[in-house]
């Protein structure tokens, strides 16, 4: 089982960082998902009647992660943070993808709560996962798009395992080869804040809300959470 770590470059950038790692194992992503399928209706319903909009850059959450893209060399508004990009999809066209029930719960969790979500099919890491400033040697294929290689730029936050680029960006979007599928059965979902004084009680609440979307169709989940003070994540550490 990989181990999750932030690299101590990243923890002295962005002290406030907190990070919930969801995982599940057993997966069964070809059943129905009627809770997920409510959560999305709901989310869509509220936007319709205007009791709800997503977060968008004025919103703290949001422009925190705008600061940070910058500071490694990125444009927030021409590459956006995830639930940026996704959050601004759900305003214009009225609602959110259909993509699998995995993907489609964290999705809803993300954009509910504002904060960035993504995911990985363990079965295609390849080693342990460190967040960490790229040097520029890495390669990158994004998703959806299996005959692209990118490489991101030195400084840029990565997620990487020991082979290849995981999500550039910090968390603009996932690569293609480990890309959660109806057939995934081992994945670990991420949800991210850089203002755990501010939100890290948000972000624990968005993660039981995913794990509980997951439980009924895995055979086990767990959270852990990732921080400054505790960087490192594995299967058998504590869960928090």
């Amino acid at each position: 089982m990989p181990a999750f770590r932030i690299a101590p470059a990243v923890a002295d950038a962005f002290p406030d960082t907190l990070i919930a790692l969801v995982t599940a194992t057993g997966l069964r992503g070809r059943e129905p998902w009627p809770h997920t399928t409510a959560a999305l209706e709901d989310l869509e319903q509220q936007l319709a009647e205007g009791t709800w909009q997503p977060a968008d850059e004025t919103d703290p959450r949001i422009e925190a992660w705008h600061t940070a893209y910058r500071s490694f060399g990125t444009n927030p508004r021409r590459i956006r943070p995830s639930v940026d990009a996704l959050g601004r999809r759900l305003a214009k066209k009225g609602s959110l993808p259909r993509i699998n029930p995995a993907v489609d719960s964290y999705n809803a969790v993300s954009v509910r709560h504002g904060l960035p979500a993504g995911a990985f099919d363990l079965d295609h890491v390849t080693g342990d996962v460190d967040i960490r400033y790229a040097d520029g040697t890495e390669s990158f294929t994004p998703l959806g798009e299996p005959g692209t290689v990118e490489q991101p730029k030195p400084g840029e936050i990565i997620y990487a395992d020991a082979g290849i680029v995981l999500t550039r960006h910090w968390n603009h979007r996932d690569a293609h080869q480990t890309r959660v599928t109806e057939d995934s059965t081992h994945v670990a979902l991420v949800l991210e804040t850089l203002h755990a004084t501010r939100d890290g009680g948000l972000l624990k609440a968005a993660a039981e809300e995913l794990q509980g979307l997951l439980a009924p169709h895995t055979t086990q989940t767990a959270v852990h959470y990732l921080s400054p003070a505790g960087p490192q994540a594995t299967w058998g550490s504590p869960v928090i």
